[in-house]
């Protein structure tokens, strides 16, 4: 698979991991519960196996969210983001407009990205990241359910990142981790 990777640009999309049921928190203020966390960092395993790793995180500012990134890093790397760990170093952006977004919405993070960056991890919410991952190719777009939870769907692309639209990538893999 890392020849496949070579060229081109890799936008993978991440639905964050389980969350806990407490209707007595705010909705961003939700937390993973212990699945959320083993599946989120089970995909951050994937991720190095298959050497995606991200040179920019785009993260919604959630507490789901970020406890996704930070179990995704630990995956990658066998330690924390900020730890001192050898291993990637992505810019890590957490939007507050990834948060209940719609598709366009987080389209419009992504347009910001660096042109020099190969890799984009986007670490959001359904239905938005579903949507995000159905239009940009419609035609592998086939399950009606959407991304699962710690669900990654990985897309390449020719296009720049500031020209990227509907139906300019290829959804070359998907791919959910359960414990």
């Amino acid at each position: 698979m890392t020849d496949a990777y070579a060229e081109g640009r890799t936008l993978v999309l991440l639905r964050h991991g389980k969350a806990e049921q407490n209707e007595d928190l705010p909705d961003a203020d939700r937390s993973l519960t212990s699945r959320g966390e083993a599946d989120a960092a089970a995909s951050g395993a994937w991720l190095a196996k298959h050497n995606l790793l991200p040179d920019v995180v785009l993260c919604s500012t959630a507490r789901r969210t970020r406890q996704t990134w930070h179990q995704v890093a630990m995956g990658m790397t066998g330690s924390p983001p900020e730890g001192g760990s050898a291993g990637p170093r992505p810019e890590v952006r957490y939007e507050a407009d990834a948060y209940e977004a719609h598709p366009d919405d987080l389209l419009a993070l992504v347009h910001r990205v660096d042109p020099a960056a190969r890799t984009v991890l986007l670490i959001a919410h359904n239905p938005g990241i579903s949507l995000l991952s159905a239009l940009l190719d419609p035609a592998r777009a086939t399950d009606p359910e959407g991304l699962r939870t710690s669900e990654l769907a990985v897309h390449r692309t020719s296009a720049r990142w500031a020209d990227l639209a509907r139906g300019d990538t290829e959804l070359t893999h998907r791919h959910t981790a359960r414990h």
